[in-house]
């Protein structure tokens, strides 16, 4: 059997009842609560289905109930309503020992008296498992910890620690784990890298990840559905790429990366586009990225990300036909490696971002330059005028 399928289907015994867990059960949270006694709600009746084998982010802001979700289904909260089930089994009560389920927290709390070895083996020990050399070494074979073993946790760096934590949780062939802000800790270079080795640990043993985080890039990186939390409920979920490119609010919008929100009004719908009039210039949005009512006359958020705006100086030909803007200027420019970052300055007085990727086919346009910008109409999105336009923002 092996190393991957030996981890995703546990043997008899492991279980803390005696019982193997059965494997492959799907994760669904149903009308899960979470109120608090001075009448704080964390979470509102939030409905999910984690497929099993999946690699799921909830994505938000502190205090928009992320962790509080995670606690409830590890058991370290009690949900006030709703229900969580694996596959046909419920475990809302169910006591967090008897949960087929491991976390792993930012703190990674290894003991710093035990060598690697045997903080990873710490489970199984504690579970009366006595043969524990091989499954440890399957481990630390997975998490590269091989030459670690005999290590204790202060001589590690801190990505090394971090997978030490994993290992521990991971040997105990958990159905579901969960991670809460495991690479918070980590500096920028070492929190990307290990953001792709949690994605490759993940995908070789086939497991249920749900991962917690405040960072857009790295759910993007790492899952394969993202759940946007804000304020207790789930705002929009699906794939990193639908929901950066046709988000369905303000929220979303701004919270996943940046967006330029202009101010229209819905001129009516011809065939698969709808035509809205935005500040003056006639633009199309895809009908399949429209959220809001398309009577005419309807106010809206014409959205489009600062990548897909293309920026020329005034009267020179931009290859973005479609939706094209004039006399804004240049107020000010930024270097920052990979792109240039300018921000526009339009006629009604709304600054626009625009991002040109640095392939050096021209210089920079220095700040004062009267500029025309566009953008593919493909790439827009409309939103509902009713939703706070700062949703989202650091503004906000």
């Amino acid at each position: 059997m092996s190393q991957v399928a030996d981890l995703a289907a546990p043997r008899s015994g492991d279980q803390a009842d005696g019982a193997p867990a059965p494997a492959g059960r799907d994760l669904r949270l149903t009308g899960l609560r979470k109120e608090y006694p001075n009448g704080f709600v964390a979470v509102r009746s939030l409905d999910l289905h984690v497929p099993q084998g999946s690699f799921f982010a909830l994505l938000g802001p502190s205090g928009c109930g992320k962790t509080t979700t995670l606690r409830m289904v590890a058991g370290l909260e009690t949900a006030s309503s709703g229900s969580i089930s694996l596959g046909d089994e419920e475990i809302t009560r169910a006591k967090p020992y008897r949960r087929p389920v491991n976390t792993v927290f930012q703190s990674y709390a290894l003991f710093p008296h035990l060598t690697i070895a045997e903080n990873v083996a710490f489970g199984l020990r504690r579970r009366g498992i006595k043969k524990v050399s091989g499954p440890v070494k399957d481990m630390l074979e997975l998490t590269e910890l091989t030459a670690q073993a005999s290590k204790r946790p202060a001589q590690l760096s801190g990505g090394q620690q971090q997978r030490v934590a994993l290992a521990r949780a991971l040997i105990n062939r958990p159905e579901v784990l969960l991670l809460d802000e495991p690479l918070g800790a980590l500096d920028l270079k070492l929190r990307r890298a290990m953001q792709l080795e949690l994605k490759r640990i993940q995908t070789e043993v086939g497991l249920t990840f749900v991962h917690v985080t405040h960072d857009q890039e790295e759910a993007m990186t790492m899952a394969d559905t993202i759940a946007v939390m804000n304020h207790g409920v789930i705002e929009q979920m699906g794939g990193p790429a639908e929901l950066y490119d046709n988000p369905r609010t303000t929220f979303v919008a701004n919270f996943l990366g940046q967006s330029n929100l202009i101010g229209g009004q819905v001129l009516g719908v011809d065939g698969d586009v709808v035509r809205v009039d935005a500040q003056g210039t006639v633009v199309s949005i895809p009908a399949d990225r429209a959220h809001t009512d398309r009577t005419p006359g309807t106010a809206g958020w014409v959205g489009i990300r600062p990548e897909k705006v293309l920026v020329a100086p005034q009267g020179e030909p931009i290859d973005a036909p479609g939706n094209h803007l004039t006399g804004g200027v240049v107020v000010d420019s930024s270097f920052i490696g990979v792109s240039m970052q300018y921000v526009v300055r339009m006629p009604w007085g709304q600054e626009m971002l625009v991002f040109e990727q640095n392939t050096g086919r021209r210089g920079v346009i220095a700040p004062g330059t009267a500029v025309d910008v566009s953008w593919r109409p493909e790439h827009a999105f409309l939103l509902d005028a009713g939703q706070d336009v700062h949703a989202g923002t650091e503004e906000e």
